[in-house]
């Protein structure tokens, strides 16, 4: 398994929720930071119909602010919101083009998002978010390249980009990884941050939670020679 590539300088990773990205790729993201890289985060959701017993009103500013202390943590300043509503994101030109609009605002060499695949293991299905942002995702950088699809962004002076070189998606059958030793717990500390969101999803330790997942989601994986690492699928996007 071949190494994820890392001469770029600047990345963004886009998924649905708050806790998308500590969950998965976190760890990633902070060896790229601590590199120097400038990584960036774009939500399409604020997450507000992710805790139980929390009216979305109530929700959304505590979800913000925890992704907000999970980026700090791996490296992360910049964490924009699109707005669209949690629990109801649909694969189509809106979605889209918000992210193409994102896309063009921040200019990456790298995107990465979140699986997106219809199940996380045979009869474990994944979140209608999930399926819908990530198929999004990829369409989003041919459209955030091309003049002729939403011209409104570029009359609002939103100019094509066509700089993208890969898009990693983290996945559970990955063609790449990205070695992670150093950087676990880091990783266990950003997901952590989202306290009152893992308060609400069981009664086991917040930091035993995080621990507990980061280790699932970053260990040893066939032909690749770090201790731990962090797995993707790479597309290659043609110049």
């Amino acid at each position: 398994m071949d190494p994820v590539p890392e001469d770029w300088q600047r990345a963004v990773v886009v998924v649905a929720h708050p806790d998308d990205i500590e969950y998965g790729a976190a760890a990633a993201v902070a060896r790229w930071t601590r590199q120097g890289k400038d990584v960036r985060y774009v939500l399409a959701t604020r997450g507000e119909a992710g805790i139980a017993g929390l009216p979305p009103a109530q929700s959304a500013p505590v979800r913000e602010d925890e992704e907000r202390e999970s980026a700090r943590i791996v490296g992360v300043e910049s964490v924009e919101f699109l707005g669209h509503a949690d629990g109801l994101l649909v694969a189509g030109p809106e979605l889209r083009r918000a992210i193409a609009a994102a896309i063009r605002r921040h200019r990456p060499q790298m995107v990465v998002t979140a699986h997106f695949g219809e199940t996380w293991l045979p009869g474990i299905l994944n979140s209608a978010d999930h399926r819908a942002l990530g198929i999004c995702v990829l369409d989003a950088v041919a459209d955030a390249a091309n003049e002729w699809i939403f011209p409104e962004l570029t009359r609002d002076g939103l100019e094509p980009w066509p700089g993208v070189r890969w898009i990693a998606v983290n996945t559970p059958s990955p063609t790449h990884a990205v070695d992670v030793t150093e950087t676990v717990e880091t990783a266990e500390r950003s997901l952590a941050a989202h306290r009152r969101y893992l308060e609400a999803l069981s009664t086991v330790d917040v930091d035993e939670q995080a621990r507990a997942q980061v280790q699932m989601s970053s260990g040893a994986l066939p032909g690749f020679p770090a201790e731990r690492a962090v797995g993707f699928e790479l597309f290659t996007v043609a110049g």
